[in-house]
């Protein structure tokens, strides 16, 4: 169930629920065939704060984060690559705050989900 009209905008079974809308293909490829669906859950004023559920099939695009963002990755495996080559990898269970102005690729190896929060 979902309630974004709530004094508290909620998902129940967010870790699960496939009740989500399609976002369409990754932007900037570098391997093809990433494809995203998702849920918001709440955008304030100017789209600060937002956060949602995202889902994305496997492939790799280049990417840069214009706000803080914290994500808490529930299924999948994936890669993140800075701009300096640091590596950062995640699956099921991992937290990540990635800051403003972050920037690499990500390369999903398996299909991910992320509960996340932009600032």
């Amino acid at each position: 169930m979902i309630n974004t009209n709530s004094t508290a905008p909620h998902i129940y079974n967010a870790s699960t629920i496939d009740d989500l809308v399609d976002w369409g293909t990754q932007p900037d490829a570098i391997v093809e065939g990433s494809h995203s669906s998702g849920r918001l859950l709440f955008k304030g004023p100017n789209n600060q704060p937002e956060s949602g559920i995202w889902v994305c099939t496997p492939g790799t695009w280049s990417l840069a984060i214009p706000r803080d963002e914290f994500c808490h990755f529930v299924e999948g495996r994936a890669r993140y690559i800075s701009d300096s080559g640091e590596v950062i990898e995640v699956s099921a269970g991992s937290c990540v705050l990635f800051p403003a102005n972050w920037s690499g690729q990500c390369e999903v190896i398996e299909t991910i989900r992320n509960l996340y929060m932009l600032v």
